[in-house]
C-alpha cells in the first residue's frame, strides 16, 4: 500500500506543480449555460442547483486534470445547498479520482471518540451497512481537521490512514486575519500554541512515514504568514503541508515558498476563487471560464516554479 504522502510527492512530481484547485463552488458562479442545462434535466430547483454546481466543478477539472496533482473541495460550500450539495460533492470526488487527481477533503472536521471514528468511516473510509457490506461515503484520500481537542480527535483518522493510506492536514497556522488571536499565544514553556500544535503534528506523523520522507500527517500552514512557516518548516521537517492564502488571500508565490522543503518537496500551495474565477482576470466571458482556470493554472504552476528556483529550490 502506497502512503498518501508518496502519492501526493509522486504526483507533484509528474505534474511539476505543486498546486491543488481548491472547488468551493457558489451558485452565483456558475455560467449561466450550466445552470440552463441543469434545469433542463431536473426540474426541482434545489435538484438543478446541485448538478449545475457538478457540472461546473467537472469542467474546471477537466482544464486541468494534466496540470495539477489534486483538488480540494470544501464540505461548507456543498453542505449549503442540502441533501443536492452532497450529491453534487459525491460524483465531484468520484469525478476527481477517475481523472487520476488526488482529493484533499476540507471538511475541519473536530470531535472525539466515536464521533470522530464516524466522521472518519465518511470522508476518508467506508461504512458498515450491515450484511458484511460496506460503502464509502465520499472515500476522499486526504481530509483537514482541527486538532485542538488533542490525540482523542485525532486517533481515529490516523487508524484509518495506517489501515488504508490515507493522508490528514491538522490546522496549524491558519491564513485568516485573527488566527493571531490564540494561535500566538505564549505558553509558559515559551512556545506559542500553533509551535506546540506543530510539535504534535510532527510527533503524531512519526508513524506514517512514507518513502518520499514525508509523513501523511500534514499541516495547514497559511503562505500569508510567511516568517512563522519558516519557524514550521523546521519544526516539522517531515510533514507535508497544505499551503492556503494564495491569490485571492493576498499571499504571493514568494511567501508559499517558505512551507517547502529543501528538496524543494513537501508542500502543495492551493487557490480557489482565482482559479474558478479566473475569466475575471483575464476579461473573458463568463462561458470561456475552463480556458481561463487553464491559463491560469499554468501562471499560477509557472509562477511557483520561479520562486522555489530563487529560493534555492527547485522540484525540476
Amino acid at each position: 500500500m502506497v502512503s498518501f504522502a508518496d502519492r501526493l510527492t509522486d504526483k507533484i512530481r509528474e505534474t511539476g506543480n505543486p498546486t491543488v484547485m481548491g472547488l468551493d463552488p457558489m451558485l452565483d458562479y456558475v455560467p449561466e449555460s450550466i445552470r440552463r442545462q441543469a434545469t433542463l434535466e431536473l426540474t426541482d430547483p434545489a435538484e438543478a442547483a446541485g448538478l449545475a454546481l457538478y457540472l461546473f466543478n467537472q469542467q474546471l477539472m477537466d482544464a486541468v486534470a494534466d496540470l495539477i496533482p489534486a483538488v480540494k473541495p470544501q464540505f461548507a460550500y456543498y453542505e449549503q445547498y442540502g441533501v443536492p450539495g452532497l450529491v453534487a460533492l459525491q460524483k465531484t470526488i468520484a469525478y476527481a479520482r477517475g481523472k487520476g487527481l488526488l482529493v484533499i477533503a476540507d471538511a475541519k472536521r473536530n470531535d472525539i471518540g466515536s464521533t470522530a471514528e464516524a466522521y472518519s468511516r465518511a470522508i476518508l473510509g467506508e461504512t458498515n451497512l450491515g450484511a458484511a457490506k460496506s460503502q464509502s461515503f465520499m472515500g476522499a484520500d486526504c481530509i483537514t481537521l482541527n486538532g485542538y481537542l488533542g490525540l482523542d480527535g485525532i486517533q481515529p483518522f490516523l487508524d484509518q490512514c495506517h489501515k488504508g493510506g490515507q493522508g490528514v492536514y491538522i490546522l496549524v497556522r491558519t491564513s485568516n486575519p485573527s488566527a493571531g488571536d490564540l494561535q500566538d499565544l505564549v505558553l509558559n514553556d515559551g512556545r506559542t500554541v500553533y509551535e506546540a500544535m506543530a510539535d504534535k503534528v510532527s510527533e503524531w506523523g512519526r508513524d506514517l512515514m512514507g518513502q518520499s520522507g514525508y509523513s501523511s500527517v500534514g499541516a495547514v500552514v497559511g503562505a500569508t504568514w510567511p516568517r512563522q512557516a519558516e519557524k514550521l518548516r523546521q519544526i516539522m521537517p517531515h510533514s507535508l503541508i497544505l499551503v492556503p492564502g494564495y491569490g485571492a488571500q493576498g499571499a504571493t508565490a514568494d511567501d508559499a515558498v517558505a512551507s517547502f522543503g529543501p528538496d524543494g518537496q513537501g508542500a502543495i500551495v492551493n487557490a480557489s476563487r482565482s482559479l474558478m474565477l479566473a475569466y475575471k482576470k483575464h476579461g473573458l466571458p463568463a462561458e470561456d471560464f475552463a480556458t481561463a482556470t487553464r491559463l491560469e493554472a499554468i501562471a499560477m504552476r509557472d509562477d511557483l516554479r520561479s520562486a522555489l528556483k530563487r529560493a534555492g529550490r527547485s522540484i525540476e
